[in-house]
């Protein structure tokens, strides 16, 4: 090859290695179409209205994604001090929030902005025939809890104390949305579950208020992360969870205000 020819590739070579590294990701967490992600981490029962939410902080935030892993608030707490990048994180109790401030993850205070409470589920028609936290006790039904380390089997566990009632559950679920599934599914008579998730299952299944759930009422607290790869943009979907437009969301859906 000519000395000619050898110039002409080696600059055709840098160019392209150029193009290549300018479409790659940018230090600031765009992608290679120039699209910023912010990355939620909220519990199972916040699915439907955050979701919602999602949609609107995108449609007034051109070229931002909202990306959402939800499930068991103890489970997403865990995986966000084992180093998850994580811009948000919604939870369904003070005690899992209390995992991420303990290890120095949150920037700043977490704030509560919504308030849920148990209610009885079951399949439509009410095969059990339950009326009451009581007939949960009935050894003939079965019956689905969460488990204990999940804020709503932890709720589940104060309302049953409040009743002095002790329920041998068929199953124990790791996130509300689970158990929930179990009766829509038809493979329990009954589960205890967030009133909001009833809600959202609509005809698929039967909610029963209890006196008890006032015993067992859960705060959700939120917050931005100290390691938030898209801190400002974390803080501004923050914004909009405790705007008044997002707490119409959540109302609507049978949250209550803090």
């Amino acid at each position: 090859m000519s000395f000619k020819r050898l110039i002409t590739a080696l600059l055709g070579l840098a160019l392209a290695t150029t193009a290549v590294v300018g479409c790659g990701d940018t230090d600031d967490g765009a992608t290679s179409g120039g699209t910023k992600t912010v990355t939620v981490f909220a519990a199972a029962s916040l699915t439907e209205t955050f979701t919602t939410l999602g949609k609107t902080f995108e449609q007034s935030h051109p070229g931002v994604k909202v990306r959402f892993n939800f499930g068991g608030s103890s489970a997403l707490a865990q995986q966000i001090t084992q180093g998850a990048p994580v811009d948000v994180f919604a939870s369904a109790s003070p005690a899992t929030m209390k995992t991420v401030t303990d290890a120095n993850l949150a920037d700043g205070r977490p704030q509560t902005f919504v308030r849920n409470r148990l209610q009885i589920a079951t399949p439509a028609g009410n095969p059990g025939k339950v009326t009451a936290l009581k007939d949960l006790a009935d050894p003939d039904l079965k019956v689905v809890l969460c488990a204990e380390q999940v804020p709503c089997g932890a709720a589940a566990k104060k309302a049953l104390a409040a009743a002095d009632l002790t329920v041998k559950p068929a199953s124990l679920e790791q996130d509300v949305k689970s158990a929930l599934n179990k009766v829509t599914l038809g493979e329990a008579d009954a589960a205890l579950v967030y009133r909001t998730d009833v809600k959202a299952a609509g005809a698929k299944v039967v909610g029963i208020d209890f006196p008890e759930s006032a015993q067992a009422i859960n705060d959700y607290p939120i917050v931005t992360l100290s390691k938030a790869p898209q801190p400002d943009l974390a803080k501004q979907f923050l914004q909009l969870v405790l705007s008044p437009q997002g707490k119409g969301v959540l109302t609507a859906a049978g949250f209550d205000a803090p």
